[in-house]
């Protein structure tokens, strides 16, 4: 029986995807482990391995295609004996609509009835089985029942992995669950300005340039309106004088010239967060829906902008890190962030975030909360500014920043305590090496 390769889900997040590449053709033999193709999310390209053994049928789906459903069938693997007459004819594939033709394509032609598959076999409580047919001749050939077996694949699918480690007449584990769907990101509320539509014909009789929306925009767009909408946000602002930063800055920086490690003042930044959460461990916190999630790590999220959005690669342990560690991982992060390279596990997690606008001149402004995190630090601009010290009007370098809280994980005084603990280590650099 043809086995089909799914659009695999390559983050608890993702809903649909780009097929970017196919890495291999019809007729290749294909095994477990090898790297077919290359899938683009949202945030990045990675690459997809197959989990059967067998020759590559059929594809559905092409490369280029974007918007593809996680878990539609985007190939058809064959087991030996099998041919292209056994798949039967599949719908070509489609690209994504625009959003024009949305509602041309709102009332789909019925689909033809499908020709029946050969029988699956089932559990002992009648529930179909679904595995692969390597799976099952491995089944066979070693006598596992493989209603024992807890699948790995897509789905709860049983695959070759799960069916060469088990043995015969072993239990299927009694604390597995059955597969689960993944939960759809909610969608963004429906705008109150004017509809696209409306907004077309107003621009009608100017020259404009329609800039199609990628994966990353889309999701940006969605999720930060979802944010901003749902999230109930609050504002602490506060002011840290840098001089003395810089001073120490400028010391280790020539100490660290011949190991060729530059510190930029957003590593100090970095590091200041990291402490101040571990000294105010109540904010080092996110909201989980029905409760909140206290984290005993600092893992701080630094954003990051690359070419049409932007990430937010994680520093996870960040508390425990040297200055010069956080430098160099936050250089590499960054660098893999603008060719969209990072993993999944790389830019998501974390309680708190950094939005540093300050090398473009900006002086303030207010982030949007990137959920679940309970916080984020908006930096700007380090300014030369008169300030009084003990009577005295003295010239001092004064960065403003912005805490902006989820107010249902982050009340006003432990926001206050938080924003304390990190200008009390950016105005005493040195105490960040103890």
């Amino acid at each position: 029986m043809p086995t089909e390769i799914l659009m695999p889900a390559l983050s608890p997040t993702m809903e649909e995807g780009t097929l970017a590449k196919w890495l291999v053709k019809e007729g290749d033999e294909v095994k477990s482990g090898d790297i077919i193709a290359e899938i683009e999310t949202d945030k990045a390209t990675m690459e997809f391995e197959a989990v059967d053994e067998g020759v590559l049928g059929k594809i559905l789906i092409a490369e280029g295609t974007q918007g593809v459903k996680v878990n539609t069938p985007i190939a058809v693997l064959l087991e030996d004996g099998e041919s292209a007459d056994d798949i039967g004819s599949a719908p070509a594939p489609k690209a994504e609509a625009k959003p024009e033709a949305a509602k041309a394509e709102a009332a789909p032609a019925a689909a033809a009835p499908a020709a029946p598959a050969p029988a699956a076999p089932k559990s002992a409580e009648g529930g179909r089985i679904f595995a692969s047919p390597l799976a099952r001749r491995i089944a066979a050939e070693k006598g596992i029942d493989l209603a024992t077996v807890q699948g790995s694949g897509p789905r709860g699918r049983i695959v070759k992995a799960d069916v060469e480690g088990a043995k015969p007449g072993a239990a299927k584990p009694a604390t597995a669950e059955a597969p689960r769907a993944a939960t759809p990101a909610p969608a963004a509320a429906a705008p109150a300005g004017p509809s696209a539509e409306t907004i077309l014909k107003m621009y009608a009789d100017r020259e404009t340039e329609e800039v199609a929306l990628d994966g990353m925009r889309r999701t940006i767009a969605a999720r930060l309106s979802e944010a901003k909408q749902t999230i109930p946000h609050f504002y602490l602002r506060r002011s840290a004088k840098l001089d003395e930063l810089m001073k120490f800055r400028a010391m280790l920086n020539k100490q660290l010239e011949s190991r060729g490690v530059k510190l930029s003042v957003n590593d100090f930044i970095i590091k200041a967060c990291a402490l101040a959460l571990q000294e105010v461990p109540d904010a080092n916190a996110v909201w989980a829906g029905d409760r909140i999630l206290k984290l005993k790590p600092s893992d701080v999220a630094v954003a990051v902008a690359v070419e049409g959005g932007l990430f937010t690669p994680v520093l996870k342990d960040a508390q425990q890190k040297t200055l010069s560690a956080l430098s160099a991982e936050m250089k590499d992060l960054a660098n893999r962030a603008k060719t969209r390279k990072l993993a999944p596990h790389e830019y998501q997690g974390g309680s708190f975030a950094i939005s540093n606008l300050g090398m473009f001149g900006i002086e303030n402004f207010d982030a949007v909360i990137n959920p679940p995190h309970g916080a984020i630090l908006a930096v700007g601009a380090g300014i030369q500014t008169p300030v009084v010290e003990n009577g005295e009007v003295v010239i001092r370098n004064v960065m403003s920043m912005t805490l902006s809280v989820d107010h249902r994980v982050i009340d006003g005084a432990l926001g206050a305590q938080l924003l304390e603990a990190i200008v009390k280590h950016l105005e005493n650099p040195m105490g960040m090496l103890a």
